[in-house]
C-alpha cells in the first residue's frame, strides 16, 4: 500500500500526537479529546497535515485538504440566499454517496436554501465538495450529534477505498469501535481538559 502521509511525533508544550502511518484506503483517527483547547489544536494539525505549516517529523507524499463548514455571507444572504443548486453547480455528480443520503431529506431539494439545513447535511455537501477535487482529506464531525457522525464516517471510508485516505480530528470516542486506528492524544503532564475532568464527576 501506498504511505499519504507519515507522522513520526508531533511535541508542543502541552500535548504529544504519538506516531502513525497514513496508507492510501484508509482512515486515521486522532483523539483530541472534548474541551475549549479542542478547536486551537485541530487547527494546529490540520495545517500541518494539509501542508500549510512544515514539521520536521511529518512527511507528506500526497496534499491533503481539509473539509470546511460552509460559510455563507451573511449580508449577501439577505437578498440571495444560497441554494444547494448554487452550492453543488450544474455539474454535480447526483449518483455521489454524499449526494444521494443528502437528497433522501424529502425537505431537501436542490433548491432548498443553505442556511435550512442540518448539521450532517451540511457537512455532506461539503465532503461531497472536496472529494470533487482531492481523494486526501482532513475532516471533522464537530457539531453533529453521534448518528450523524457515525453516518459521515461511514461515507468517507466507503469512499476512500477507491484509492483516498482520510484523517478524522475527533473529540468524542462514538467512533472508537469502528476503526483499527485511533490514535490518542497524550497530555504532557497527564492531565485531562478541565472540561473534560468536570464531566467525569457526573
Amino acid at each position: 500500500m501506498k504511505i499519504v502521509l507519515e507522522n513520526k511525533g508531533i511535541k508542543t508544550e502541552t500535548y504529544y500526537i504519538p506516531p502513525f502511518t497514513l496508507y492510501e484506503g484508509e482512515i486515521v483517527v486522532l483523539f483530541l479529546y472534548n474541551g475549549m483547547h479542542f478547536y486551537d489544536t485541530e487547527m494546529y494539525l490540520k495545517d500541518i497535515f494539509c501542508g500549510v505549516i512544515k514539521h520536521e517529523n511529518v512527511t507528506i507524499n500526497r496534499k491533503m485538504f481539509f473539509v470546511d463548514f460552509f460559510k455563507g455571507s451573511k449580508f449577501r444572504d439577505i437578498f440571495f440566499p444560497s441554494k444547494v443548486n448554487r452550492y453543488l453547480r450544474k455539474d454535480a455528480d447526483l449518483t455521489n454517496p454524499f449526494l444521494v443520503k443528502l437528497f433522501e431529506d424529502k425537505y431537501v431539494t436542490r433548491k432548498t436554501k443553505m442556511n435550512k439545513l442540518g448539521g450532517t447535511q451540511r457537512k455532506l455537501l461539503s465532503l461531497y465538495k472536496t472529494f470533487s477535487k482531492t481523494k486526501d482529506i482532513v475532516f471533522d464531525v464537530a457539531g453533529l450529534d453521534s448518528s450523524g457522525a457515525l453516518l459521515t464516517f461511514k461515507l468517507v471510508e466507503e469512499t476512500i477505498k477507491n484509492g483516498g485516505s482520510a484523517i478524522l480530528l475527533d473529540g468524542f470516542e462514538e467512533i472508537k469501535g469502528h476503526t483499527s486506528k485511533f490514535i490518542t492524544l497524550e497530555w504532557n503532564d497527564g492531565r485531562l481538559p478541565l472540561q473534560d475532568k468536570i464531566n467525569l464527576n457526573f
